[in-house]
């Protein structure tokens, strides 16, 4: 497996043969209708950066189809080239089928999560109507009972009353 050191050493290695500077780099990268930042851009050939940790798909890709112009395969490209950027097109198409899939996942689950979300809140506001419900019959009770008591003390025909 290739790792991202041997990527970034690659890539300025490219950038040397080619003598491209950073903002001829950022053009290109614009005009493939990519986004990586001039400091991002320094920081990927500063001395030393294949020593640190970049994100492929945001950083390293659209830098390698910048230098590379692995998008596109051109005429004078050996056939092991053509082969080469087929793959990494397939690659690519893969990856972007797979993410697509992700937010289709996703959302479903946020759907399926509001809809659960939606249940469990009717049922907690009916057990809540219920408690009310059934706090107002206990006040009641309790205030009959009161009056009941207060009826019952204040009543001549008891024993114990005079």
């Amino acid at each position: 497996m290739t790792k991202t050191k041997d990527v970034i050493l690659k890539l300025k290695a490219v950038k040397e043969e080619k003598q491209l500077s950073l903002d001829r780099i950022l053009s290109i990268v614009e005009q493939n209708e990519e986004y990586v930042s001039k400091t991002t851009l320094s920081r990927v050939f500063a001395n030393g950066s294949e020593e640190k940790t970049f994100n492929y798909e945001n950083t390293i890709r659209p830098i390698a189809n910048a230098l590379l112009d692995i998008e596109n395969e051109e005429d004078d490209d050996s056939p092991d080239t053509k082969a080469y950027k087929s793959i990494l097109k397939m690659k690519k198409d893969i990856i972007s089928e797979l993410q697509e899939e992700r937010e289709k996942d996703k959302n479903r689950y946020h759907e399926k999560l509001a809809e659960e979300t939606a249940k469990f809140q009717k049922e907690l506001d009916f057990a809540m109507q219920q408690i009310a419900l059934k706090d107002k019959r206990i006040d009641q009770l309790m205030d009959d009972n009161s009056r009941l008591l207060n009826h019952i003390l204040d009543c001549p025909y008891r024993k114990d009353c005079k």
